[in-house]
């Protein structure tokens, strides 16, 4: 892998932060089993400040009859496919870099 490619990190850097927020959900919807809504716990306040912004903008394309919890499954399956679309996106440009075996 060459690092020094710029297209390295221009695919790498969005898709690693895509990625963070999208584990970060799902680690919501399984912490979310164990504490309360409107619980003190730090981990928890942290989930909920990182992904807020990505639930509120998933919030209207998911129906609202949809309990949280759903909202946040939902969200991490849109944040894959988003992180799917970007690779698809990257790899029509060539601006993937090449993995060693195929040189």
């Amino acid at each position: 892998m060459d690092f020094s490619n710029p297209s390295f990190w221009i695919y790498q850097l969005p898709n690693f932060a895509l990625a963070v927020v999208m584990y970060t959900m799902l680690g919501r919807v399984l912490l979310g089993l164990f504490v309360d809504a409107d619980s003190t716990n730090y981990i928890w306040r942290f989930f909920c400040r990182l992904t807020d912004p990505f639930v509120a903008l998933f919030a209207y394309v998911t129906p609202k009859a949809a309990p949280p919890v759903i909202v946040w499954l939902f969200g991490f399956v849109w944040l894959f496919w988003l992180r799917v679309g970007l690779l698809y996106l990257f790899l029509l440009m060539g601006a993937v870099p090449k993995s060693g075996l195929a040189q």
